[in-house]
């Protein structure tokens, strides 16, 4: 299939394996696009903004790049629970509409690479308006669970960015 044969809720993919960061929330597996983690740290202290939502932790310093930090834990309305030495924040580079920005997420523990294949790629079911799915990507099985694979940049987009809520609070 072409990438104009494509319809807009199918996942198309350049290479016949892709690999994909797999993270944990809430016992819960999830993953990203590998080529799109530009690090992982360490839950570390942030410096907190004003009037930003409850998911937005404040931004991090990092090298020089001043970076929004948020919890996907409290974006996803998931419990929240206390950060631990598993707690790592992976840092993100995300296409938008104003260029490509650099946004970090907090998730309870990084997992592994998985590498997975374009035929063992589905899309996400189709939940009605309920349930927002726009951005997952797709879904894969890994061993005995599935792993829900994360369009960043739809997670992330300008009308949702921790940037955007900043702005909306000033």
């Amino acid at each position: 299939m072409t990438k104009s044969q494509a319809t807009e809720n199918e996942i198309l993919y350049d290479e016949e394996n892709s690999q994909y960061l797999t993270f944990e929330l809430a016992g819960e597996d999830y993953g990203v696009d590998i080529l799109r983690v530009q690090e992982i740290r360490g839950w570390d202290v942030v410096t907190r903004i004003p009037n930003a939502p409850p998911y937005v932790k404040g931004v991090l310093n990092l090298r020089g790049a001043i970076v929004p930090i948020f919890d996907l834990r409290e974006r996803f309305d998931l419990p929240c629970h206390e950060y631990t030495k598993d707690t790592v924040v992976i840092v993100l580079r995300i296409n938008s509409s104003g260029g490509m920005r650099i946004m970090g997420v907090i998730v309870d523990a990084v997992s592994d690479v998985l590498n997975a294949g374009s035929d063992g790629l589905t899309n996400a079911p189709d939940f009605g308006s309920r349930i927002a799915t726009e951005f997952i990507a797709g879904l894969v099985s890994a061993g005995d669970k599935m792993v829900m694979l994360l369009d960043v940049d739809k997670l992330l987009s300008d009308d949702q960015s921790p940037e955007s809520e900043l702005a909306a609070a000033s």
